[in-house]
């Protein structure tokens, strides 16, 4: 998927869409993401000046994005002014090296499971092959 099918399945939009493109889907599955990590970041202007680093929190909300895509695509539908994608819960969140800038992120989550309108899921996040963050999210689509 490119960067318009992306938009058209988050309502996220500069500077919090953290996803770039998506290099595999498999519905009810998993998915394969990628997040370009450019200098020109907005958070590295204070995060850190002398040696930028991606905030933890933003790496695993770029992998609960790559995560909605698959409910989305799962569901066969996308996101609309009715509803909004939310985190309810992250556990066993791991952070086990710094991603900086110009370093690529390969977000991988899995599926485990769905039920009740609750989607849980195992997520990482890699550098050159090298997990940087793990996590187990579990999210949900509420109406406004």
């Amino acid at each position: 998927m490119d960067i318009h099918e992306i938009l058209a399945h988050l309502p996220h939009r500069y500077p919090m869409l953290l996803i770039d493109r998506i290099l595999e889907c498999e519905p009810g599955q998993r998915i394969v993401a990628i997040k370009n990590v450019s200098i020109n970041e907005p958070f590295f202007v204070g995060h850190f000046p002398h040696h930028p680093v991606m905030p933890g929190v933003l790496i695993v909300e770029a992998m609960a994005q790559a995560a909605a895509v698959l409910s989305f695509r799962t569901l066969g539908t996308r996101p609309d002014e009715n509803s909004v994608y939310y985190f309810v819960g992250i556990d066993a969140a791991r952070f086990k090296r710094p991603v900086t800038a110009g370093d690529q992120l390969r977000l991988e989550v899995v599926l485990n499971r769905h039920a009740r309108g609750i989607w849980k899921f195992s997520a990482k996040a890699l550098v050159d092959g090298v997990v940087t963050t793990e996590a187990e999210l579990m999210c949900t689509q509420r109406a406004l």
